[in-house]
């Protein structure tokens, strides 16, 4: 298949995929504000610091409170990251490509970027009306995953949908543990340990594992647990280890894939040398951002691989001029 369908297609799935998710971030973040004990602290600024915007962000807003992060990461296009920015650029690689889809995608992706174009200005507007946007966005994005998966021949054009969508979601999954390990606690333990379990129970139900999480670990939400379950188990379809085992799967069937196998298997290998028991929060967040960047070495070998093709004419015309 063509290079340039194969990066649109790619592209396509982690636009909707990060639309979902900075939705699910948010809303752990609103979680984490609501379940603070007295004597805790956290700021919204460190959502834009998670979410690795912080220096967009301060270009275009002098205070980083809840209006203008949120609104940042909704709906300003400034921010090439935000949910409407994300879903317009999803709408605009499905136009170039509708052919290798089935025709309903197209209607639920347009359906989509018109729900958040008209509504976006609600969630700046409380956090009850904030939660049903985001809710809207993350339900519609779950239908048209839903229509790929039981619609569309998983043939090669599928592998690379696959690909983006579990670049995204691993990297994502990494964002929303991260906010936790900002949340700066009180001394007491009486306060410490019951925030602590609404914190990331209140985590669980943001990336919808809660009740996955209570079948394979236990009633009891623990720190380590937790974080243990949303990177390492092998069955939850958002963890990690899920993802990067997805990625090699999709992998698997590609011709040419061994520098992007080899990446995927370095971040398989650092993933599993993680003992993630008694982590000071400044360990976990380097953690993170140790898995992100391996997330990172697999996108640019999936780029030089698969993507870059259709830029090389262009390239060498340019030399030759």
């Amino acid at each position: 298949m063509l290079s340039r369908v194969a990066e649109n297609l790619y592209w396509m799935a982690r636009y909707l995929e990060r639309a979902e998710n900075t939705a699910r971030l948010i809303n752990a973040t609103t979680q984490v504000l609501l379940d603070l004990p007295r004597g805790a602290f956290f700021g919204w600024d460190v959502l834009i610091r998670v979410a690795g915007l912080d220096n967009l962000f301060h270009e275009h807003y002098a205070q980083a409170d809840e209006d203008n992060v949120v609104n940042f990461l909704v709906r300003d296009e400034s921010n090439p990251s935000s949910i409407v920015s994300s879903l317009h650029n999803a709408r605009e690689n499905t136009r170039t490509f509708r052919e290798v889809l089935p025709m309903e995608i197209w209607e639920r992706i347009n359906d989509l970027h018109l729900f958040i174009r008209d509504n976006a200005s609600r969630a700046t507007q409380g956090r009850g009306l904030r939660h049903q946007v985001l809710n809207g966005v993350i339900e519609r994005r779950q239908s048209i995953i839903g229509l790929l998966m039981g619609s569309m021949s998983h043939d090669i054009p599928y592998q690379f949908l696959k690909l983006g969508r579990n670049v995204e979601r691993a990297d994502m999954t990494t964002r929303i543990v991260d906010v936790n390990s900002a949340v700066q606690l009180p001394a007491d333990p009486a306060l410490t340990v019951p925030a602590l379990e609404r914190l990331w129970m209140g985590t669980l139900n943001a990336m919808s594992a809660y009740q996955m999480y209570r079948r394979h670990v236990g009633v009891h939400v623990r720190r380590k647990d937790v974080v243990n379950f949303l990177l390492k188990d092998a069955h939850f379809p958002r963890t990690v280890r899920h993802c990067l085992d997805e990625i090699e799967g999709c992998l698997s069937v590609l011709p040419r894939h061994d520098e992007a196998m080899r990446a995927s298997r370095r971040a398989w290998r650092r993933l599993d040398g993680m003992r993630l028991e008694g982590l000071a929060p400044v360990v976990l967040h380097e953690y993170m951002d140790q898995i992100q960047a391996d997330l990172g070495d697999v996108h640019a070998a999936l780029a030089r691989q698969y993507f870059d093709l259709h830029h090389a004419p262009a390239m060498e015309a340019g030399v030759s001029q």
